[in-house]
């Protein structure tokens, strides 16, 4: 199978330091990848290589074979979409506006939507289950109601791939859950890729708990110290290493025979230690 998205030999740098160095990954059709790490890892600087904001210092990054350096902006925008972890919310467009605006890349420079554009912004906006909002003002919405705006306006794009930076942040339980699971049903219903930065490493075993093709990149210093399916990189020794923390797996079976994984936080590495050379 061909990958849609292939990132080859990445590396990235600001003045005075190297973010990223020779990093490598492919994501394919239908498939999630989340990319797990620590603060200042490196893993929004990769996002916006990958969106085509920053141009790499050495490597190649492909979409469907081609590099995204010989794309046009409309060309990338058909490609990929984004949902950014926060929006701000400064003018009271109306939910179906914002969505529409996952359209611009179709439209003319004085041209207007069409009807096909609103229809697909419709569809959009019920395949996130918002309809409902399409003519609140988007100031007007709650955080959770507000990312599905942004899932719904990436959906208007038509693109085979969606980047996501950490599109939890912020959310409550509840609303973190809606997003996660809307994730897991266009994933199965549309054949989207999805690629996800995220600092919860739960997410990566939610959409494999659902039986979404899903991988997980751990990015630490630069390099990703491991790549895989998070049943086989999700350790308690890789976790330890990557945030330095002590933290176990668990896992239980569900009534509809799926095996449910979950990791759970104990300590950090320093706090236990210290607290075993602690005498009573």
């Amino acid at each position: 199978m061909s990958s849609l998205l292939q990132v080859q030999e990445v590396s990235f740098q600001y003045p005075g330091a190297l973010i990223l160095e020779q990093v490598g990954f492919s994501l394919n059709k239908g498939e999630i990848f989340c990319l797990l790490g620590p603060n200042g890892c490196g893993k929004t600087t990769l996002l916006d290589c990958i969106l085509g904001w920053l141009k790499p210092h050495k490597g190649k990054i492909s979409l469907n074979g081609t590099d995204i350096g010989d794309m046009s902006a409309k060309t990338l925008a058909r490609q990929l979409a984004y949902v950014p972890q926060s929006h701000e919310r400064t003018f009271p467009y109306r939910v179906r506006e914002m969505v529409l605006m996952g359209r611009a890349s179709y439209l003319g420079p004085m041209s207007s939507p069409s009807g096909e554009d609103m229809a697909i912004a419709d569809e959009a906006l019920e395949m996130v289950g918002i309809s409902h909002l399409k003519n609140r003002p988007y100031t007007q919405l709650s955080g959770g109601e507000g990312q599905l705006v942004m899932v719904a306006r990436a959906l208007a794009q038509r693109s085979p791939l969606v980047v996501m930076d950490e599109p939890t942040a912020h959310l409550d339980y509840k609303h973190e859950m809606v997003i996660l699971e809307t994730i897991v049903d266009l994933v199965k219903q549309t054949g989207l890729s999805v690629l996800m930065a995220t600092h919860i490493p739960n997410h990566c075993y939610y959409f494999e708990n659902n039986g979404i093709p899903t991988r997980v990149g751990l990015l630490k210093d630069r390099h990703f110290m491991g790549i895989g399916r998070p049943c086989e990189v999700l350790t308690d020794e890789n976790l330890g290493r990557l945030y330095n923390v002590q933290a176990r797996i668990i896992s239980c079976d569900l009534e509809n025979g799926r095996q449910l994984r979950q990791v759970v936080p104990i300590s950090t590495i320093n706090r236990s230690k210290n607290n075993q050379g602690v005498k009573n």
